[in-house]
């Protein structure tokens, strides 16, 4: 009787957290995303502090945070892009009903190393440099050196982001760029190497690099937030259905002052 008893607990604790409630199994799955990854993992220790709850944090690319959310993996999937289309019906053949929150805005900052003399560059001269067009700094007012190409894996919503907005379905990007796999890589690169161009999310960028203006605008929260930063997005949470319970509560951190206020110090922009 008691082993039939531990079995119909158990059960209804695996039912809740595929519904999208893992407050009664305390604990809460998070992959996805670099760039949400810092918010994240705030708000992790901020709920787990507060409510006891135990909150893990994945960041392996906002494709397998789709992929996660899609094979019930785990209870929010982090991504700096929206799912695609495919994801969305692959995710519904399996049951699974992803419902997308926007937990802050982002600008992509495209960052040069404090060296370059460069402040400012067009999307299309961004887009000339990436698909291989313009080689050397002094084609665009800096220095005579080789450009170096720092682009993001094939998983990264970042990436996905930039192809989609500064690349075009026109423009490939070069086969020469160099590929580094996370914001944090991304700008170590850039930093340690003069001739070096990369972009990454605007909570990433420090003194290490340096954030040209795109089109003349600057990489700001005031400039993201009002819309005239030509590189922006929104980033993503995703939960299997409305989220409940714990999941819920978490969701909507971003809605509240002490949630805004870590969005805020990480350096991204509340809605």
């Amino acid at each position: 009787m008691k082993l039939f008893s531990k079995i119909l607990m158990g059960a209804a604790v695996f039912g809740m957290m595929a519904s999208g409630d893992a407050s009664a199994a305390g604990k809460i799955v998070m992959d996805g995303s670099t760039t949400v990854g810092p918010i994240a993992k705030s708000f992790a220790a901020y709920f787990t502090r507060t409510t006891g709850t135990d909150v893990t944090v994945s960041e392996s690319g906002s494709g397998n945070g789709a992929k996660s959310i899609i094979n019930s993996t785990c209870d929010i999937a982090n991504m700096s892009r929206a799912m695609k289309t495919n994801e969305i019906a692959a995710a519904k053949a399996k049951g699974v009903n992803p419902v997308e929150h926007v937990v802050a805005l982002d600008g992509m900052a495209i960052v040069v190393n404090p060296s370059n003399r460069v402040k400012n560059l067009t999307k299309t001269q961004i887009r000339d440099i990436y698909s291989g067009k313009i080689t050397n700094w002094n084609q665009v007012g800096g220095p005579t050196a080789e450009i170096v190409k720092i682009q993001r894996e094939s998983n990264s919503g970042t990436q996905d982001t930039f192809k989609s907005l500064v690349m075009g379905k026109a423009a490939p990007i070069s086969k020469r760029a160099e590929t580094q796999a996370s914001n944090g890589a991304v700008k170590s690169r850039v930093a340690s190497t003069p001739a070096a161009i990369g972009f990454l999310g605007l909570g990433f960028v420090d003194g290490s690099v340096k954030a040209v203006s795109v089109e003349g605008v600057a990489p700001t929260v005031a400039s993201v937030k009002d819309g005239t930063y030509p590189i922006s997005r929104p980033l993503f949470m995703y939960t299997n259905g409305q989220p409940k319970g714990a999941v819920k509560q978490f969701i909507e951190l971003n809605q509240t002052p002490e949630g805004m206020r870590m969005i805020s110090e990480l350096g991204f922009v509340n809605q």
